[in-house]
């Protein structure tokens, strides 16, 4: 996909697609910034000066039962500061059932998974917090997966890191909350691109970390500024990663085609690029067009990319000769997840692209994916009809031929938006 194709899917100018995040000027932590962006011209602090409470407060249907928030709060680091919390807390009712520190000098960020009466608004509990001595007061729902203790959880992400560079980008979104994770190639021709020093950038909101192979993975959570502890957590995982090198788990599946014969589908990486350059010589140059949407000369100097476990996950699908007949291909792009298909001309037509296409969103609801869209052209029905076989809500958007299939796959509704900004606190449900 085109950074001119990305670029219209979002509705903005191609240019600023991956936006120049390094050349931002160091913007260091300060409670003075809110924690969330403005969503809307209603976003104002009211004459009051406090927080109000919303309908959007208390989830429907959840009144008489129990719900779990995940809030940071800064405090002063002094004797007392935390039991005062506790206090606050415990006169709401609320059970606190996980907390982890952030400390940030003279002051410290506080962590907490809560448990709080279903009736009781996040507002209510940030209020409480404020009066208790928080500020910059943050929170948001949590749900069970956030009742695994962090150690735990850091170490099944560095356990998944370490038997597959392609679980790098996921464990850093899993490790550091609703985020965007970017990896910008190392300079080149024609390409120039701010140094990183090896122990990396922490600019608030957004980290810079050497990517192991050259290039810089690029951080950003507009919404709440990383602290050090998380910014040390983030270059550990980079830092196994660099070290194991290049890996991909073993393991293949023998299907057999309706017609009778076998093929295997596994995982490929940059030691399949011959193959896949071979495949190209194969297809016709109506195929490759239709898969990369630009000169069909230009398309083997994508396989690189495609094929690195960097930016996503590879399946191919080989005969029983070794010959690689198809590839599908799960991108890491952003905050989105991308899937794209690629099948030799004589194999197409047999099923195979439906099933590269099953297992790849298998994979990215695996990863806790939201979505997975593909961008195609109009006339490409074998991929509009494969989208339509998984048998999930799509959305469709087309503009000068060019068709961007979204398939939602948690259909309970999209991740939650900000709710109001004020100074003090910031509320997330």
């Amino acid at each position: 996909m085109s950074d001119v194709t990305r670029a219209q899917k979002r509705g903005r100018p191609a240019r600023t697609w991956r936006l120049n995040v390094a050349e931002r000027a160091a913007l260091w932590w300060s409670r003075r910034h809110g924690h969330a962006p403005p969503t809307s011209d209603t976003d104002a602090r009211p004459p009051s000066g406090e927080a109000q409470a919303g309908p959007s407060d208390v989830p429907a249907g959840v009144a008489g039962a129990s719900a779990l928030w995940r809030m940071r709060t800064t405090v002063k680091d002094t004797p007392g500061s935390l039991a005062a919390l506790c206090t606050a807390l415990a006169d709401h009712r609320v059970d606190i059932l996980s907390l982890q520190t952030h400390p940030l000098g003279e002051d410290i960020v506080d962590e907490f998974l809560l448990r709080a009466p279903g009736a009781l608004a996040a507002r209510e509990i940030a209020r409480a917090v404020e009066r208790a001595g928080g500020n910059g007061t943050w929170i948001e729902r949590a749900d069970a997966h956030d009742l695994v203790d962090a150690p735990t959880r850091v170490l099944d992400l560095a356990t998944r890191t370490a038997l597959d560079a392609a679980e790098l980008p996921l464990a850093l979104r899993q490790l550091l909350g609703r985020c965007t994770i970017r990896q910008l190639p190392a300079a080149g021709p024609g390409r120039t691109q701010s140094g990183v020093p090896v122990e990396g950038v922490l600019e608030e909101t957004v980290m810079r970390l050497r990517a192991p192979e050259g290039g810089v993975i690029t951080v950003e959570r507009p919404y709440l500024p990383f602290t050090p502890t998380e910014f040390a957590r983030a270059r550990a995982l980079v830092e196994l990663d660099a070290r194991l090198g290049p890996r991909v788990p073993d393991g293949q599946d023998v299907l057999t085609l309706p017609e009778g014969n076998d093929i295997t589908v596994r995982r490929a990486d940059t030691g399949d690029l011959e193959a896949a350059k071979a495949m190209h010589e194969r297809c016709s140059a109506r195929t490759l067009g239709m898969r990369y949407h630009g000169p069909v000369g230009d398309a083997d100097r994508y396989l690189n990319h495609l094929l690195s476990p960097r930016y996503g996950r590879t399946l191919a699908v080989q005969t029983r000769s070794g010959r690689i007949v198809g590839l599908g291909h799960l991108l890491w792009d952003g905050d989105e997840t991308e899937v794209a298909l690629l099948v030799e001309d004589q194999w197409q037509r047999r099923g195979i692209g439906g099933e590269l296409l099953r297992r790849l969103v298998a994979m990215a609801v695996e990863a806790g994916c939201a979505s997975v869209y593909a961008v195609t052209q109009s006339s490409n029905t074998g991929m509009v009809a494969a989208m339509r076989g998984l048998g999930l809500p799509l959305d469709y958007q087309i503009e000068e031929g060019t068709l961007v299939i979204t398939a939602r796959l948690d259909d309970t509704g999209a991740q939650a938006t900000p709710l109001a900004r004020f100074e003090e606190p910031i509320v997330r449900d």
